[in-house]
């Protein structure tokens, strides 16, 4: 049996290198085959190389762990299993105690060789198991995880400091600002049919018109109410009303029909069980 390769994510050299040998001393068998300095790296290195373990840092510049986790889910070819995820974390305890609760392991900083050695001792016999599954059953098992993880992708990160009192949710959006020219348009979000990531822009699209707006997807989308804006891509949002149908094709892929523009956009895996009646 080949020794299992792993990735390390994180955007402290030291901390990376730190983690690097405690991982050598707890598992002398470990293959170190890359350290990610952000999450856009760790996906491209991860697809590139297929390690079996993914020690994710949460906070990265370009993309979280989580975010960087989401993506490797669509991207991730069926044929291979899918990677165990470890993340890395200066959460504080209630975020910690979200990813206990999906049987997800976890490392807080700094990282004990205690601490290191137990999540050791779990990915072991993780191992073990993952020779008797298919690659189709890993992955499967790493969607459920991270779908079970998405209310902490859709909050914008807390500092590693306790937790205090606990705010007032804010109220959803009711307008988007987008400006043309020297003109600022109000557009209502209940106009909006759908949103999408468009390099340092988001198209902003109503039935009749599109805008472009520089607030990042991802800040706009904790502002939306979750029952009226779905997120069926990690770069499209969905006003949930304006979808006419879903389709699913052969090979299991899912789009949407839009009732009030021409476009179909692709569902991602990650978020196609809002479909699972299909």
């Amino acid at each position: 049996m080949a020794p299992p390769l792993a990735l390390i994510a994180e955007d402290e050299p030291l901390l990376a290198q730190h983690l690097g040998q405690m991982l050598r001393k707890a598992w002398p068998e470990l293959t170190l085959c890359d350290v990610a300095e952000d999450g856009i790296q760790a996906v491209q290195s991860a697809l590139a190389r297929r390690p079996d373990i993914l020690f994710f840092d949460i906070r990265m510049p370009g993309q979280t762990g989580l975010e960087a986790a989401a993506e490797l889910v669509d991207a991730w070819p069926e044929d291979t299993p899918f990677p165990a995820l470890v993340f890395v974390t200066a959460y504080d305890q209630y975020a910690i105690e979200a990813f206990e609760a999906q049987a997800m392991d976890y490392l807080l900083k700094p990282v004990t060789a205690a601490r290191l050695l137990h999540t050791v001792n779990r990915l072991r016999q993780w191992w073990t198991q993952r020779q008797a599954r298919d690659a189709g059953a890993a992955l499967q098992l790493a969607l459920r995880q991270l779908q079970q993880l998405q209310p902490l992708m859709r909050t914008p990160l807390a500092s590693g400091s306790p937790a205090g009192p606990t705010s007032p949710a804010p109220q959803p959006l009711q307008w988007v600002q987008a400006s043309v020219g020297n003109t600022i348009h109000m557009v209502a979000v209940n106009d909006i049919v759908y949103l999408e990531a468009a390099d340092k822009y988001v198209r902003v699209l109503t039935a009749t018109q599109e805008f472009l707006i520089r607030t990042p997807l991802k800040e706009l989308l904790v502002q939306l109410d979750p029952v009226q804006f779905w997120q069926v891509h990690r770069g499209t949002v969905v006003r949930a009303a304006g979808i006419a149908s879903a389709r699913r094709d052969e090979t299991g892929r899912l789009t949407v029909a839009l009732r009030e523009r021409p476009e179909t956009l692709a569902v991602s895996r990650l978020y196609a069980q809002q479909f699972k009646s299909m």
